[in-house]
């Protein structure tokens, strides 16, 4: 199997005795920004919808995993092999509509039963806390809403668009007048009006991290037709 292949590949690598010297040095710390990476390039390519780069791209991300795996084998603390045990009994756990007798009525309904599913995972590993578990090293837009949709879920204020918009204009003018005239505004102003921003995208069904790549990109496309003329 091509699987066998790049597991021996990679030991080979990591092998003191002829192995990569770069890859000799790397640890768990210094592979996971890659590991990030990787996993944004296989978006951008699907965005792009570039099915030839999309394969390479998954396949650089399956040398990350293949890496992590290599690397928790030589301190002795697991193996690849466990990897895809686990996310196999995981799938299963939570498919019980598939692979069990529960029925389920529809995609949301099965939203549900995810959120269910994981809550009790997380209760299992001692994460009682309804923000528990939510990784600190996702980017900032997506960590807050995250964050916002457990709070949420486990009884916060469902409040409506409209007023997670005031909360928006609140914020706005708590920042104007945080900030004086010339001056750097505060950070913390700044990333409370970011959070309110975040809310109000949560109530009217947006996802931020979409919405300001999207932006993003139309300031780019804007920019370099300006650049042209």
């Amino acid at each position: 199997m091509e699987i066998t292949r790049l597991l021996e590949i990679m030991a080979k690598l990591r092998d003191p005795d002829g192995g990569c010297p770069w890859d000799l040095e790397q640890d768990f710390a210094t592979i996971a920004p890659y590991t990030i990476e990787e996993a944004y390039e296989v978006d951008d390519a699907i965005r792009r919808e570039d099915w030839n780069d999309l394969r390479d791209e998954l396949g650089d991300l399956l040398l990350q995993v293949v890496y992590h795996a290599q690397m928790a084998r030589e301190a002795e603390r697991f193996e690849f092999a466990d990897v895809v045990a686990s996310i196999c009994e995981k799938l299963v756990r939570r498919h019980p509509h598939v692979f069990g007798d529960a029925t389920v009525a529809s995609a949301a309904a099965q939203v549900d039963a995810w959120e269910v599913a994981k809550r009790e995972e997380r209760s299992a590993r001692g994460e009682t806390g309804a923000l528990d578990g939510v990784p600190i090293s996702l980017p900032a837009l997506l960590r807050a809403r995250k964050l916002q949709s457990r709070a949420a879920r486990a009884g916060a204020p469902a409040g409506d668009a409209e007023s997670a918009a005031s909360e928006v204009d609140a914020q706005l003018k708590a920042l104007r007048e945080a900030a004086a005239p010339d001056a750097a505004a505060p950070t913390s102003a700044v990333g409370a009006l970011l959070f309110a921003a975040v809310a109000l995208a949560r109530h009217l069904g947006t996802e931020p991290e979409d919405a300001l790549r999207d932006a993003t990109a139309r300031f780019e496309s804007e920019w370099r037709e300006r650049e042209k003329s």
